[in-house]
């Protein structure tokens, strides 16, 4: 038997998976800087215009929140680029000062996305940027030739914003709180506890309505679950991201956050051998994937999180069984195979696998005992028509 562990983490070597997969430095200054940008002039424009153009009674100042994969900490490189892009979710959120029975008023939700919009397309101007008109509920930017960001525009009662930020203050101490409020003055960006208190949140979108939105719902969720299982919860989560990347390279398959859902759910962690815990985790996928997926510690149980189509759903089984199938083949061979291995390992994740023989061990089983047996992955019976 063999190891694979060293293909996916090897303490910080460089051609290791998770370092291959992982943003650059470089990449991660880029997005920042086009981020903080971004928050510098939306923030006086959305103010000024507040009064002027969404006819509030008095001017207020947004908040900006980094979300998506930057806040799960499950940001990877793309497997194909182009089509593939490395994005940033950087959401607006607006107090708002007038406020109907249950959201803000209807007009408000298509002047607000216009303005930011409008906003937006002077920055890119100036900054070379390209601003893309095609999402219904966020304005996207892009920044260069592999990433963009998105900016989706949210809204809550002021009363609310202050309401909150009494309470999160509260449960900080009292120099704590004084810490966070100074940046918060300086960044707009609120401390920690105000996000996961704030509700009554409405998204806009671009044909004007007002959804229903608790955009820190699945990243509260996740960071507890990290909490619970280890890192090599999130890092298998990312292997898998990029695993679907190399799969689906003009888009498709399962969502990050389904991938997230349902590698959590029946997460077992598998310390020092982070191939099993891949192994392991590509059979729950070919288990889940076929069937609607909820969790309740997000959102009470009540969403699908698997939109995929009923035939989008038997290829993401098929490819997950495969998956789980070549590992577990993979880790069986004798020592005299371990090239064998690590070219079955790169067909199903990619060349970002180094081709290094050197990195597959011999494997006693020890660890392969201390696991509980997972169960078999049943065959995918696809559709049939009697007649």
């Amino acid at each position: 038997m063999l190891s694979l562990h060293k293909l996916f983490l090897n303490a910080g070597a460089p051609d290791s998976f998770d370092e291959v997969i992982a943003p650059t430095d470089s990449q991660r200054r880029t997005l920042m800087a086009a981020k903080n940008a971004i928050r510098e002039h939306l923030r006086a424009d959305i103010r000024a215009a507040t009064t002027t153009v969404l006819g509030m009674d008095r001017m207020v100042t947004p908040r900006f929140r980094t979300q998506g994969s930057w806040a799960y900490k499950t940001c990877v490189q793309a497997a194909h680029r182009p089509p593939q892009e490395m994005d940033w979710d950087f959401g607006v959120y607006l107090p708002v000062t007038v406020w109907d029975e249950h959201a803000p008023p209807a007009r408000m939700a298509k002047l607000y996305f216009e303005l930011v919009e409008r906003s937006l397309g002077q920055l890119c101007e100036r900054e070379g940027w390209r601003l893309e008109r095609g999402n219904t509920r966020c304005v996207r930017i892009r920044i260069a030739d592999w990433a963009h960001i998105d900016v989706p525009l949210y809204a809550a009662p002021e009363a609310k914003f202050h309401q909150v930020m009494e309470k999160a203050v509260a449960l900080n101490s009292a120099h704590h709180a004084y810490l966070h409020l100074r940046e918060s003055a300086a960044l707009d960006e609120a401390p920690e506890p105000f996000w996961e208190l704030l509700d009554e949140i409405h998204v806009a979108t671009r044909d004007g309505r007002w959804l229903p939105s608790d955009p820190e719902a699945v990243a509260k969720w996740f960071d507890d679950q990290v909490l619970v299982h280890g890192e090599q919860l999130r890092r298998v989560c990312c292997y898998l991201k990029a695993w679907r990347d190399y799969h689906w390279r003009d888009g498709g398959g399962p969502s990050s956050v389904l991938i997230m859902i349902v590698v959590t759910q029946a997460f077992d962690a598998t310390p020092r051998r982070d191939d099993l815990a891949v192994e392991r985790a590509a059979m729950t996928l070919a288990r889940a994937l076929g069937d609607g997926v909820y969790e309740r510690g997000i959102d009470g149980g009540e969403e699908d999180f698997n939109r995929m189509s009923s035939g989008e759903r038997l290829i993401a089984v098929q490819r997950a069984e495969s998956l789980a199938r070549q590992m577990s083949l993979s880790r069986h061979f004798g020592p005299g195979l371990r090239q064998t291995a690590v070219d079955n390992v790169r067909a199903q994740f990619g060349p970002r696998i180094a081709d290094n023989c050197e990195l597959v061990a011999a494997d006693d089983g020890t660890d392969v005992r201390r696991v509980p047996a997972a169960q078999v992955v049943p065959p995918v019976v696809g559709a049939t028509k009697a007649g």
